[in-house]
């Protein structure tokens, strides 16, 4: 899933996903709160100051790593980013999501269905993950991140490109694991999008270096 910006291009005109919350519409209302502008922001989060404008906007579908770093800048867990609500932490948490019920976002080259949102500051972040990208071309460059990544095929045919490696064929039931500072992309291998069980580590400020 998890999937990390200023250097790059990405989709424009982004869209709701399934009714899901605006990213942008939530980096803005944080952004305000926090007294910051969309400079300052972008010297927090290591962003152009034009792609927050434009993900606030929702002329731009990020990335997961633009994800990420909006959040570590914005000092907020990524699953608030997703809900536009934040939860404290406690112990003895337990949270369920019942199938088709967690909270959709759509990005470039992936959809995400974030799982057990309602859980803050959670060491990994859980994510169904529907891979739309049928090409590495679609990919301005490999995507690269602090952190490790777990995925699981769950249905299609997914081919993982890192850039130590050559191009990795998974089909249903098959998985790996990866660090996430490895330039890595992930398309669907069939005519089908593919769709994977998509874990990230939380990445923890800040993200440069």
């Amino acid at each position: 899933m998890a999937p990390f910006a200023s250097r790059k291009p990405e989709t424009e005109a982004a869209e709701d996903a399934r009714g899901g919350v605006r990213l942008g519409e939530v980096v803005h209302r944080l952004r305000r709160q926090a007294g910051l502008t969309l400079s300052e922001l972008g010297e927090r989060c290591d962003l152009a100051l034009s792609t927050i404008s434009k993900v606030e906007k929702g002329q731009m579908s990020p990335t997961y790593e633009t994800i990420l770093h909006l959040a570590a800048g914005l000092g907020v867990d990524v699953a608030e980013l997703f809900t536009g609500q934040s939860s404290p932490a406690v112990s003895g948490r337990r949270s369920v999501t019942r199938r088709g019920q967690g909270v959709p976002q759509k990005v470039a080259n992936y959809d995400y269905e974030m799982l057990c949102a309602d859980i803050a500051r959670k060491p990994f972040i859980p994510l169904v993950t529907t891979v739309r990208a049928h090409s590495v071309a679609e990919f301005p460059e490999l995507v690269r991140h602090p952190g490790e990544e777990f995925i699981y095929v769950l249905s299609g045919s997914v081919e993982l490109h890192t850039e130590h490696y050559q191009p990795l064929q998974l089909s249903p039931g098959d998985s790996c694991y990866f660090d996430s500072t490895m330039g890595h992309a992930c398309v669907s291998a069939g005519a089908e999008d593919a769709v994977m069980l998509w874990i990230c580590s939380r990445v923890v400020p800040p993200l440069r270096g």
